[in-house]
């Protein structure tokens, strides 16, 4: 992974990114047992984590084929973001 991150033009910011990653899978996981607007934001987060990848990897030139998993977790994401936020 150091090294996508720095084909990707983000060395510095690799670290920030994995913590923010298992924030929001912790906030996901407690947000279903605990709380909806938890839940809610965590996957909103991560969706936009993951549709702001999906553009990088376009950016940079990988194939539809390469940036296909960050489009399908942003999407994933996304539906629950709206699945989570219909319960508020």
């Amino acid at each position: 992974m150091k090294q996508e991150f720095v084909r990707y033009g983000y060395a510095r910011q690799r670290p920030l990114v994995g913590y923010l990653q298992v924030l929001g899978g912790v906030g996901l996981i407690a947000g279903y047992y605990l709380s909806p607007p938890l839940a809610t934001a965590a996957a909103t987060g991560l969706t936009l984590m993951m549709a702001y990848g999906f553009g990088v990897r376009r950016y940079i030139r990988d194939t539809l084929l390469q940036s296909m998993p960050a489009l399908f977790y942003a999407l994933l994401n996304l539906y629950l973001a709206v699945h989570y936020g219909q319960q508020l």
